[in-house]
């Protein structure tokens, strides 16, 4: 008697692309809540700065590596830290939309997955946001570190006492280290080639460029990463769903082709 034949494992994502409606009103709700909650978390300067020397004086009890350093780096031509500086300003979101936008269209189980994560996330530093307000590094003397953006430019930022657009001491932790780390870790379980590791060198250039300009600190990207992988244990990555005979789930198979299937070798 002729051995059924081993079935052909394929993946596909499962079904359940939410409304785009909804999804569009959703995104924009939770961010104008978070550029809202923000501006709660404006005018405390002392207390910024207060905790601004506390997170320099960790990093060098836990023996990092100066901030100063990378910044050094950037500043050996003006076109590399104008660059730095441009990047700072006009990936951060465009990147991260587009990440969910491609997600939505190819992904929809990651897409809602990644939509969560980036939630909880960007949720959870809002209230560090409220309760640890910082000062970046450019603000704080000690560190020897210049403002690049408004030196050389783009800058993103107007004087703190002025800019009502932004909470400038919400240094800690880094949104946008923690988004491009989502970036990347969601584009590496969405996707199957053999290059998508290489998905990981946008955070680690988010990282480069956030420390040269002085718009954080290390430990900033660390807090950043830490809350990321409480909320990747917590919310876990879709399974592909795997099918016989080299079809995807749902896929038809013709009448004729039906008793190929258990066919015998």
């Amino acid at each position: 008697m002729n051995t059924p034949a081993e079935p052909s494992p394929v993946e596909s994502d499962p079904p359940g692309r939410p409304p785009i409606l909804r999804e569009l009103l959703l995104v924009a709700g939770l961010f104008l809540v978070y550029k809202l909650g923000r501006q709660l978390a404006t005018g405390h300067t002392g207390e910024a700065f207060h905790n601004a020397h506390s997170v320099w004086d960790w990093e060098r009890a836990l023996r990092l590596p100066d901030e100063d350093s990378v910044q050094s780096l950037l500043l050996h031509g003006d076109t590399l830290v104008h660059i730095a500086n441009t990047y700072y300003a006009t990936v951060h979101f465009p990147a991260t939309a587009a990440f969910l936008v491609w997600l939505y269209l190819r992904r929809p189980a990651h897409y809602v997955w990644a939509r969560r994560v980036l939630a909880a996330v960007t949720g959870a530093a809002l209230v560090l946001h409220l309760t640890f307000p910082l000062a970046p590094p450019r603000m704080l003397t000690e560190t020897g570190m210049i403002d690049t953006a408004r030196i050389y430019g783009p800058s993103v930022y107007g004087p703190p006492q002025t800019d009502q657009l932004s909470n400038q001491f919400a240094a800690m932790p880094s949104l946008h280290f923690g988004w491009a780390l989502m970036v990347a870790v969601g584009l590496i379980a969405a996707t199957r080639s053999r290059w998508r590791w290489l998905w990981l060198l946008h955070p680690l250039l988010t990282l480069t460029v956030i420390v040269g300009t002085a718009n954080h600190y290390w430990l900033d990207a660390v807090v950043a990463a830490a809350l990321l992988g409480i909320a990747l244990a917590v919310l876990h990555a879709p399974r592909r769903t795997v099918t016989p005979a080299g079809r995807a789930a749902g896929a038809r198979v013709p009448a004729k082709d039906q008793a190929l299937v258990g066919a015998g070798r």
